[in-house]
């Protein structure tokens, strides 16, 4: 009997944690950390409860009130930069998602870009700041926008995650997508360095095929992973990450000299 006493206390009491004291912390964790604290309370005090050491003070709302607010804080504080960071970035997500997805394709393109000058540099080389900007303005006019498009479509279109879907939305961005940002990011550097239209066509009919080949190796496995295991919201931000190491050989192939026109 006093065990069952004991027990529907714990249980009054973790029904009324204060909530709304967490809720005035604003972040992204709010919820997912009441509840996992919740389950740790009643975990405490079931052990407590079973080995028969437990007062009722011990379990008193003042003490886990307290316990449960304190790791909150030390959480979402701001001396813990990485989660102040990551609920920042998540929180610009939900409010300017095109702008922040393109300022991180952008900074992504830009890192990819100055990458690829060191690993192909001579030694007597500089850098080409020229061209590093060319690829962070591609990422940030172009390929952010494009991403929150694509993904939205695809995730309105195909809204499951299971295998077949998973792998409908593969093959429509191998045969869509990937083609048409390639594309595009092969013009938009060679305007931007002065090409002319036919050596425009001529650098397309060159590279344009040889590299989607090539990602024909690497980006079916890294989509697949991105439309099943990520959220939407954060499909965008995974793509540019899978895209640092693939812009490091798409820079190297749009720095080639010019091709000839037929």
């Amino acid at each position: 009997m006093g065990i069952d006493f004991l027990r529907n206390i714990a249980k009054r009491t973790i029904l009324r944690l204060p909530k709304r004291r967490l809720a005035s912390n604003s972040g992204f964790w709010n919820e997912s950390l009441c509840l996992s604290y919740q389950q740790q309370c009643r975990d405490y005090i079931r052990f407590h409860c079973q080995s028969g050491k437990t007062r009722v003070s011990e379990i008193s709302r003042p003490a886990y009130s307290s316990y449960l607010y304190s790791s909150y804080s030390s959480l979402s504080s701001p001396s813990n930069p990485r989660m102040g960071f990551l609920s920042w970035y998540l929180g610009m997500l939900e409010s300017r998602p095109v702008l922040t997805k393109s300022v991180s394709a952008c900074l992504i393109y830009a890192a990819a870009d100055l990458t690829s000058q060191m690993i192909t540099m001579p030694p007597s080389g500089s850098f080409d700041s020229i061209r590093t900007l060319r690829m962070a303005g591609y990422g940030l006019l172009i390929l952010g926008p494009a991403q929150h498009l694509w993904f939205n479509f695809m995730a309105r279109v195909l809204p499951k995650r299971d295998v077949v879907t998973t792998l409908k939305k593969l093959f429509g961005g191998q045969l869509i997508y990937g083609p048409t940002v390639t594309g595009i990011f092969f013009s938009f550097n060679a305007i931007l360095q002065g090409e002319s239209g036919l050596e425009i066509a001529a650098r397309l009919k060159r590279d344009l095929l040889p590299t989607l080949i090539s990602g024909l190796m690497y980006w079916p496995i890294c989509d697949f992973f991105t439309y099943k295991i990520i959220p939407v919201h954060l499909q965008p931000l995974m793509n540019s990450s899978f895209s640092y190491v693939w812009t490091i050989y798409l820079t190297y192939m749009a720095s080639l000299t010019k091709a000839a026109a037929d």
